[in-house]
C-alpha cells in the first residue's frame, strides 16, 4: 500500500459518519457567517485595502513570497495582527472551535485579514472568492481536508458588501468534527 493510500484512509476513518447531519449544523451557522461578513470593521478593513490599488502582479508577487515561505514573516505577522484578523477573531471566539479559520478578501482576492495563517495570500483564482465577489452568492463547498487549518472543513463563503455593491469576499471554514 502506497504512503499517500494509508494516509487518505487514516484521515477518512476521522471524518464524521453523518455528513447530512453535518451540512444541517453548517446551514444553522450561515445566520451567524453572514453577520461576520457584514460586521463594519471588515468592510471598513476591505474598503481600506480596495483603496490601496495594489496591483495584481505585486499582489502575486507577494503570494509568491508568502506560500515559498512557511515561516511567520514581518509581513504575516502584520496581516494576522491587522484590524480585520481581529474582528474576525472575536467572531472565531464568538463562534467556538467550530470556525477552523475565517479570511476577509479584497476586490482581487488578496488577504485582508485571517484568523490563522493561509497557505497562500491569494484567493483570487479560487471558487471561494470568485464566487461570492463576481456572482455575489454565497458559496458552500464540499468537505475537504485543509491543510491550513489541519481540519476537515467546509467552506462557506460570503460577498463583503458596502451599500449594496460587493467590494470583497469572505470565506469561512467549518470544522465538521467539532459541530
Amino acid at each position: 500500500m502506497s504512503s499517500w493510500f494509508g494516509i487518505a484512509v487514516a484521515v477518512l476513518a476521522q471524518m464524521p459518519a453523518d455528513g447530512a447531519a453535518q451540512v444541517k449544523k453548517v446551514d444553522g451557522l450561515v445566520p451567524a457567517l453572514r453577520e461576520m461578513a457584514a460586521d463594519p470593521l471588515v468592510i471598513q478593513a476591505v474598503r481600506e485595502q480596495n483603496a490601496r490599488r495594489e496591483s495584481l502582479d505585486a499582489i502575486q508577487a507577494q503570494d509568491a513570497a508568502w506560500m515559498a515561505t512557511p515561516a511567520l514573516t514581518p509581513f504575516k505577522e502584520r496581516l494576522l495582527s491587522s484590524a480585520c484578523s481581529r474582528v474576525l477573531n472575536r467572531h472565531r471566539t464568538k463562534l467556538g472551535r467550530v470556525i477552523a479559520e475565517a479570511f476577509a478578501m479584497d476586490n482581487q482576492g488578496a488577504l485582508v485579514g485571517a484568523t490563522r495563517r493561509t497557505s497562500d495570500y491569494w484567493q483570487g483564482d479560487e471558487e471561494k472568492f470568485q464566487v461570492p465577489f463576481t456572482q455575489g452568492l454565497q458559496l458552500r463547498e464540499k468537505p475537504f481536508f485543509d491543510e491550513s487549518s489541519q481540519a476537515f472543513v467546509i467552506q462557506v463563503s460570503f460577498p463583503v458588501r458596502e451599500r449594496g455593491r460587493t467590494i470583497g469576499a469572505l470565506s469561512v471554514g467549518i470544522s465538521l468534527l467539532d459541530l
